[in-house]
């Protein structure tokens, strides 16, 4: 075998890797539309919006009402996130993707936690406040 072809193998190995991995994430959070999560939070009590993005992502637009803690700060923040124990935490970003990972990681560390699928592009272009 020649080096070429060992790294394209390696190479289809980290893509099937992180397809596998992408599938697993999505299967075990749940997620939910713009429109499904503005009418939980107006209808529920228990339920907390929590941006995952960047700072300067937050200055720029967010969510009304929302918590932010960036997704690289989430496992160094358990005791900020300890008020939101008994709530459902929807976690968003700009499109989703780094919100399902904090869902996930959320969901390891004992909250029930969900995605917001699309997030706040999803979310604006929907209209919602």
């Amino acid at each position: 075998m020649t080096t070429g072809q060992i790294f394209l193998y390696a190479l289809i190995a980290l893509v099937v890797y992180y397809i596998i991995r992408k599938a697993l994430l999505v299967r075990s959070v749940k997620h939910y539309s713009a429109q499904e999560a503005s009418q939980k939070i107006k209808k529920e009590r228990n339920v907390v919006l929590l941006d995952v993005r960047t700072d300067v992502e937050r200055k720029r637009d967010s969510i009304k009402g929302s918590f932010h803690i960036p997704l690289a700060s989430l496992g160094s923040s358990q005791n900020e996130l300890k008020k939101f124990k008994g709530a459902e935490i929807i976690c968003y970003c700009r499109t989703g993707n780094r919100s399902l990972n904090a869902a996930a990681k959320l969901k390891k560390l004992g909250f029930n936690a969900a995605n917001l699928r699309g997030g706040i592009v999803r979310w604006n272009a929907a209209g919602l406040k």
